[in-house]
């Protein structure tokens, strides 16, 4: 069937990378954007490029980390000349699965004729920002007026954990998370920690030749091999058990990225060439529990396979049927769990986990991450790479997820899903938690934090009660079960201990494999 008349393309891409970091050349995100925007439009040769410009009616943003603007879909029409036609303009929560949703979203409004062009982009400058800050020219000269006071950089392990149970143990950042996800699933697979580690870095080597190769990433030019990301060393220091730095996103990057869409015959109307055409598909996104102690197990992602699958289904497709894959990868953990999903080899496979390189190699750009993966799989199967290829975005603390498919040919009823297809949350059950557990318990996974100068700091367990099967959270209890938490020698996931209650902060468990106080 041919496709109808709002059948939904992707026209237009762009990427920016600004890789100076010198004071001059500190750009803010919305100057990024809007020359992403800008290169969107003559990306898609159109007979006069202004037209689409002046055609935008609806513009998505993903929040940038960087910069807290009052408006910055409005900054950013403004900048475009169609603030007077606007009809939508729309900011983003913060999250990487958001690309991926927003795109989905905006293809969705197109095919129901509630907008003619719609722009959906994002980008980050954490590089110009922190080189501001270290010569003290926060806020830096000519940067937007920010809608609140600017006196640090943003960092993901900056952010206040709070006072829940997880605060209460230090733990709460993506560093840490993840990490329990890897050993957990480490053990669950029953692998050696060497192996693991091995494997892991074989990953990571093979997405940095990805970027090695790619234009706009942070790091194109430079290859990192296996032993260079498996060697813990003074430059690649253990950050959370068992990553070390080389195998942790970096977002200290300045890169921004767009798309634009519309519909089959306004791309006529403007004189978009049909070899310009990508086709969306379909999406579907949802989440686990915002607490991952509420989650049902450290070795599985429920909103991953839900997403994977519930996208597959919507778009009348299996995983045989798609060409490429881009899944977000801020640790190793995220692909793993998506390519052991699909049953992908997690390395060595002939269809490629990532087109852009990854959050190390390519850069960690914020929530923005995955509409640099867009762009790229736009141009991947326009250049005839591929007829069909899907993007896995995730964000949080492997907590959100979305995922869409674009194609070379438009769905065979030439419209578009209505909905996305899943809820708003997993709601899998989860084993119940004890909030003073004290007893004998079995550690469920772990993960250690280090200190910058190379000791560990701090061993985090969460683990399950042997009387009633509940799950606690415990910090480390004595010097003797960190070292061996610490030591690689053996499997800890599965070990045998004790958990107490801290007499000196209330509702923190301490963990030790030797029998704690009153035990």
């Amino acid at each position: 069937m041919p496709p109808s008349i709002l059948t939904p393309v992707i026209v237009g891409v762009g990427d920016i990378k600004n890789r100076s970091i010198a004071l001059e050349d500190a750009k803010e995100p919305a100057t990024l954007i809007h020359e992403a925007i800008l290169a969107a439009a003559q990306d898609a040769s159109a007979v006069d490029a202004s037209k689409l410009q002046a055609a935008i009616d609806s513009i998505d943003v993903v929040r940038t980390w960087t910069w807290p603007y009052p408006d910055l879909p409005g900054l950013l029409a403004k900048k475009l000349g169609v603030r007077k036609g606007l009809k939508r303009g729309f900011y983003s929560e913060h999250g990487g699965d958001k690309p991926g949703k927003l795109l989905d979203a905006a293809a969705r409004r197109v095919a129901n004729g509630e907008v003619k062009v719609t722009v959906v982009a994002g980008g980050e400058a954490l590089a110009s920002l922190t080189a501001c800050a270290a010569a003290k020219r926060l806020p830096p000269p000519g940067w937007t007026t920010p809608a609140e006071a600017v006196d640090s950089v943003f960092t993901p392990t900056g952010r206040d954990y709070g006072t829940n149970l997880g605060g209460i143990h230090d733990l709460g950042a993506p560093i840490h998370i993840y990490p329990l996800y890897e050993n957990a699933f480490r053990a669950h697979r029953g692998q050696s920690i060497k192996e693991n580690h091995e494997e892991s870095a074989k990953l990571y080597a093979e997405f940095s030749k990805v970027a090695e190769k790619n234009p706009y990433a942070w790091n194109c030019g430079k290859y990192d091999d296996e032993k260079v990301i498996g060697t813990v060393s003074k430059k690649n220091r253990m950050i959370g058990f068992p990553y070390p730095l080389l195998m942790n996103a970096f977002n200290t990057v300045n890169l921004a990225a767009a798309c634009i869409l519309t519909s089959t015959s306004h791309a006529r109307t403007l004189g978009i060439p049909e070899s310009k055409w990508i086709y969306p598909l379909g999406g579907a996104g949802t989440s686990d529990s915002e607490y991952f102690w509420h989650r049902p197990n450290f070795y599985s992602s429920p909103s991953i396979s839900q997403s994977l699958d519930a996208t597959l289904a919507i778009t009348n497709l299996s995983k045989d049927d798609i060409d490429l894959y881009d899944f977000y990868s801020c640790f190793p953990i995220v692909p793993k769990l998506a390519a052991m999903h699909l049953g992908l080899p997690i390395t060595g496979g002939e269809k490629s986990l990532t087109l852009l390189g990854g959050l190390t190699s390519f850069g960690g750009a914020g929530n923005n991450y995955s509409m640099h993966a867009l762009t790229e799989m736009t141009r991947k199967i326009r250049a005839g790479k591929g007829k069909r290829g899907l993007v896995l975005s995730n964000g949080g603390w492997l907590s959100y997820q979305y995922v869409v498919i674009l194609s070379k040919e438009p769905r065979r009823d030439g419209g578009y899903p209505g909905k996305n297809p899943l809820p708003e949350h997993t709601n899998v059950p989860a084993p119940e938690i004890d909030e003073e557990a004290e007893g004998e318990g079995v550690v469920e996974t772990y993960t250690i934090a280090y200190a910058r100068d190379g000791p560990p700091s701090k061993g985090h367990i969460v683990g399950r009660l042997k009387s009633s099967g509940k799950r606690f959270l415990a910090n480390h209890g004595d010097e003797s079960t960190l070292r061996q938490m610490a030591g690689g020698a053996v499997e800890i996931v599965g070990k045998t201990g004790w958990v107490w209650q801290d007499r000196e902060k209330k509702g923190r468990g301490l963990f030790s494999f030797e029998k704690g106080p009153k035990m």
